[in-house]
């Protein structure tokens, strides 16, 4: 009895110690033969998560690193409340987000609405880029209609070259490969429209997607910095059913606009069948700032393609 003990005893440890044994958790996870690393600048606690959380939820489902940034800490962005208990709230809603997508997430502790593009926030956005590695950075475009949206854009932009100076903000070390800078999608044309250089199909994680965004309940479900008392009426938490028909529908509407807006990209991306029955999706423009990948790279780092 006493050798049988011993003997499970060694077992455990074997299993416990040896190198090339993997838990059942392990070998559920997936081991990419490049672990590649994404960071998504928002102006806001819910802007990264609505523009690019399917693309996220399927880069950490696949064993990537992704990060979002909210640029301001969103204390004006609600109707019916302010200062340091929204900012509170809504840094507490993207957390939950990022938790059931499987990301991590920061929240800059700059007033909504006061995001400017000067030295300091320009120095603060190059060092999350070297701290992160990035090797793709996404943020908004400089002609968007919100100014924390545009100087978001302006400071992305600013970073693509400063990252690799060695003497630029030194005491965080500088990034030896050149990241791929992209926007987020917008309905603005001037100085010039959207131009997707990609286009991504989120018909399989839609649902998580939506599991992820009904966390900003601020934003999703009383309407933020333009919502009213009568938009809680059908969103009410007392009625959960009716608030996830609503969010479905919202949503539904939202990207399946985008997927129909860029039927041509899909189509190319995809293959003509394929392309032609997504429903949903999510659409980037590569920076011209930044590495310029071309379409095998681009397939690289949006690894979703078989």
């Amino acid at each position: 009895m006493k050798s049988f003990i011993f003997a499970l005893a060694c077992l455990a440890a074997c299993l416990h110690f040896h190198p090339n044994v993997i838990s059942a958790q392990e070998q559920e996870t997936p081991q990419p033969k490049k672990v590649l690393r994404i960071i998504a600048f928002g102006a806001h606690p819910d802007d990264a998560e609505f523009q690019i959380g399917g693309c996220a939820i399927k880069w950490a489902k696949l064993g990537h690193k992704v990060k979002f940034v909210s640029s301001t800490n969103g204390d004006i962005g609600h109707w019916n409340m302010a200062g340091g208990p929204l900012a509170i709230r809504r840094t507490a809603e993207v957390k939950e987000a990022a938790k059931r997508m499987g990301i991590e997430v920061e929240v800059l502790d700059i007033h909504d609405g006061e995001l400017i593009q000067n030295l300091e926030n320009r120095k603060t956005f190059a060092r999350l880029i070297r701290e992160w590695n990035a090797d793709i950075v996404f943020g908004h475009r400089p002609n968007d209609y919100h100014p924390d949206h545009r100087n978001v854009g302006l400071l992305v932009r600013d970073a693509a070259f400063m990252v690799r100076v060695p003497f630029y903000v030194p005491d965080t070390p500088h990034l030896k490969h050149n990241p791929v800078f992209m926007y987020f999608p917008d309905n603005f044309t001037r100085p010039y429209p959207f131009q997707a250089d990609i286009a991504i199909s989120v018909d399989d994680v839609f649902d998580q997607k939506l599991h992820a965004i009904d966390a900003l309940e601020s934003q999703v479900y009383e309407g933020g910095a333009l919502g009213s008392p009568e938009t809680l009426i059908e969103r009410s938490a007392e009625n959960p059913q009716a608030r996830k028909l609503y969010l479905r529908k919202a949503w539904e509407r939202r990207q399946g606009g985008l997927a129909n807006r860029f039927r041509d990209q899909l189509v190319e991306w995809y293959g003509e069948e394929e392309g032609k029955a997504v429903k949903f999706c999510e659409a980037f423009e590569v920076c011209e700032y930044g590495k310029k990948p071309n379409k095998e790279e681009l397939k690289e780092l949006f690894p979703f393609f078989e």
